[in-house]
């Protein structure tokens, strides 16, 4: 019997998930109540005008062939026309989608940064005043909204200080000194959040791996304390941490959506919600077909991270 590597096989596990995200936002615009046209041009527009557009969106085909369509300009990088924006759903992506990558990807650095040492810590003080400082501080950092702590730092750090620009992301590029400046606080509002989330985890997942034989057996030998908790707990705690950040990344998209509509954050998730106002749905399903799309990848990338950190994932055991 031919033994299908590990990493082939959850690839072939996530096809039918990719399949369901494609036909549910391809069903997406046919879930609108009442006709998508007609909402998309508003009252007045002529039964002829109607017809033209349905026809130019093809949605006066059958559904089946309305499907296959979708999946063909889908393979080919098409997916539609902004009928708002005048400019196809393809390329409004591709401006956007980098601003809100950076701005993933730089909250989840900011949490790590932050839930590693404190979670490290707070499983090594167990118990005693640090512990306990740092519990009520991830407890504060968990019960606090991003649609909350936005506009508090907007308030504080723009307005009265005057230190950080309030919104948007400036004009001199992605790279640029100024878009750096503009991402510091919608980063602060969305890692803080998951900061607090992860240095739970990490506590709890190294208070787990002290509890271990092999530590005591480690400091029976002679092992000094930090050799024992940075060379040998440290790294088999983060293994179940690794699952978490993957999802966590997932839902950063989604929280995404709200930070950059407060800090006006050009990415996508602002761009979901202008589409979702102006009825355009072409966009709308671009839109959310990406962010699905992106959530599928890191969970993948996560899987591969877990499996390269735990060999008996990687011998299929």
């Amino acid at each position: 019997m031919i033994k299908v590597p590990v990493g082939l096989r959850r690839l072939f596990l996530t096809l039918p998930v990719l399949w369901l995200i494609v036909t549910l936002v391809f069903l997406l615009i046919h879930l609108v109540p009442g006709d998508p046209i007609a909402q998309m041009v508003g009252e007045g527009a002529s039964a002829a005008d109607l017809s033209a557009l349905r026809h130019s969106y093809g949605l006066d085909a059958p559904l089946p062939e309305q499907y296959a369509r979708y999946w063909l300009g889908l393979l080919h990088g098409d997916l539609g026309l902004s009928l708002r924006l005048h400019d196809s759903v393809t390329h409004l992506i591709l401006q956007h989608y980098p601003f809100t990558l950076l701005l993933s990807v730089s909250s989840l650095l900011l949490a790590l940064f932050i839930a590693l040492p404190a979670g490290i810590w707070s499983a090594l003080a167990k118990g005693r005043w640090p512990d306990r400082l740092l519990g009520g501080v991830s407890l504060v950092g968990l019960s606090f909204p991003n649609f909350a702590l936005g506009p508090v730092l907007i308030v504080t750090v723009s307005i009265w200080l005057g230190w950080l620009p309030v919104s948007g992301a400036g004009a001199a590029g992605l790279w640029s000194r100024e878009t750096v400046l503009h991402l510091i606080l919608p980063t602060v509002t969305l890692g803080l959040s998951l900061a607090a989330i992860l240095t739970r985890m990490v506590r709890t997942s190294m208070l787990e791996e002290l509890r271990q034989d092999y530590i005591r057996t480690a400091h029976a030998k002679g092992l000094t304390k930090n050799a024992a908790v940075y060379h040998h707990a440290l790294r088999n705690a983060m293994l179940p941490v690794l699952t978490v950040v993957g999802l966590q990344f997932g839902s950063l998209l989604a929280g995404a959506i709200v930070t950059e509509t407060i800090f006006s954050w050009p990415g996508v998730g602002r761009l979901t919600l202008s589409a979702i106002s102006n009825r355009d749905y072409a966009l709308v399903q671009g839109c959310t077909l990406v962010i699905g799309l992106t959530y599928l990848a890191a969970n993948l990338l996560t899987d591969a991270a877990y499996a390269a950190a735990n060999p008996r994932l990687r011998r299929g055991d």
